[in-house]
């Protein structure tokens, strides 16, 4: 540490602490840097500073029944980056979970391949939702590789849109994925860390590198107008005559998570 010079090995223990060997009552092995829970799941590395929290992987060992056969942890991720948007990082978190905006707000991008009567929405979990579109052959990556023997049928052109409360978004397809973990700035900001990559089918593939560019632009796209909607939409609910509407049956996951933030809040207010 710099402000002592006190030092510490891999695992927390205290390697060396100048100037207390006049101390009798100091011994190295009484200190230790704290225990942080630590888990990788697919992938993704979870911390928290709770040591009751249950495993990840028993949360979402549904996940894993729904996309085990992607693999997903075997993806390679190609990029990161971070971003301050100024909205709220609830209403990010609903604007992934559901696709009812794509003709519109997407509409330079992937709004014309969006096909909403093949949108499925089923009631979500405890831990998650998710919504399945069927994607065409007009984004190769999409598509399972044809190395890929893994998939069948239309799960080779399947695309998961994952929402692992409360701030873990991750889009998996059968070629690449990509995800946005949240981390409010207070109400009005949100920083985000955008990732993503692409199968080890693709990575292996000759056109691997035009494939990844051709993706990592229409990525970059799509987040460009997700910025503008999200901004416009978190001005509009700041305003005195917002109120809120139905929501489509295209929404069901919003209600999922605004029924997961509702039980949290109560939780709190009890303990």
């Amino acid at each position: 540490m710099p402000y002592h010079a006190w030092t510490y090995n891999l695992d927390g223990s205290l390697r060396g602490a100048p100037a207390m060997t006049l101390n009798k009552g100091f011994c190295k092995t009484d200190y230790k840097l704290p225990q942080i829970k630590c888990e990788e799941w697919s992938g993704f590395v979870f911390v928290t500073l709770n040591p009751e929290a249950k495993p990840v992987a028993q949360d979402l060992v549904k996940v894993d029944e729904l996309v085990g056969d992607f693999d997903m942890g075997s993806y390679t991720q190609t990029f990161f980056e971070t971003h301050l948007w100024d909205t709220n990082w609830k209403i990010l978190a609903e604007n992934f979970m559901e696709s009812y905006h794509l003709p519109v707000c997407h509409a330079g991008t992937i709004g014309g391949l969006s096909k909403l009567e093949e949108m499925i929405c089923p009631p979500g979990e405890d831990a998650f939702n998710y919504q399945t579109i069927l994607k065409d052959d007009s984004l190769k990556i999409a598509m399972a590789h044809p190395n890929n023997k893994r998939l069948e049928g239309d799960r080779r052109r399947t695309t998961y849109l994952l929402a692992i409360y409360p701030s873990l978004l991750i889009t998996l397809t059968p070629g690449y994925f990509w995800y946005l973990t949240l981390h409010p700035h207070g109400v009005g900001q949100v920083e985000i860390g955008f990732g993503g990559g692409i199968s080890q089918e693709y990575v292996n593939d000759p056109d691997a590198q035009a494939n990844f560019k051709k993706l990592k632009t229409l990525l970059d796209e799509v987040n460009v107008e997700n910025k503008g909607c999200t901004e416009k939409v978190y001005k509009g609910l700041c305003s005195e005559v917002a109120k809120p509407g139905h929501l489509s049956h295209l929404e069901r996951p919003n209600y999922d998570f605004a029924t997961y933030i509702n039980n949290r809040m109560q939780q709190a207010d009890e303990a």
